[in-house]
């Protein structure tokens, strides 16, 4: 298992759940990301906390009745364990998007979030991306 991975035990929940069951596990565990599983346990989506805002409160669904699967951003991009921390801060980065299931053999084995980097990987990144802005 790469270093890379810091949770390694992430939030998981059926497509069935709801929302408010959803953000309340996000709230008590301290994340911003539920990733969504299948009954084989294989990854089905992710749902957060922006989903939550945008396709749910913004769209005026009742959390209580509205189930992930139909608020979720479904297959989202993955990446393998063995990823270099550069490598997933520059996915999260061109897709726009703060956390990054990591699957293996298509099974989940945790995730990466834009938080879990500090320091040296976020300055090189800056340093990249400003690299190429001014080509």
């Amino acid at each position: 298992m790469s270093d890379m991975v810091r949770d390694q035990n992430p939030l998981t929940l059926p497509a069935s759940a709801s929302v408010k069951e959803a953000c309340r596990r996000m709230r008590e565990r301290r994340v911003g990301a539920v990733l969504v599983t299948n009954g084989k346990g294989r990854l089905a989506g992710i749902f957060t906390g922006r989903d939550a805002i945008g396709r749910v409160l913004a769209e005026g669904r009742d959390p209580a009745t509205t189930s992930l699967v139909d608020v979720m951003t479904k297959n989202p991009d993955t990446t393998p364990p063995g990823c270099t921390a550069i490598e997933a801060l520059r996915a999260m980065q061109d897709g726009g998007y703060r956390h990054l299931p990591v699957v293996q053999d298509g099974k989940l084995v945790g995730v990466v979030s834009r938080g879990d980097f500090r320091g040296l990987e976020q300055a090189r990144l800056d340093e990249e991306t400003g690299l190429w802005e001014r080509i």
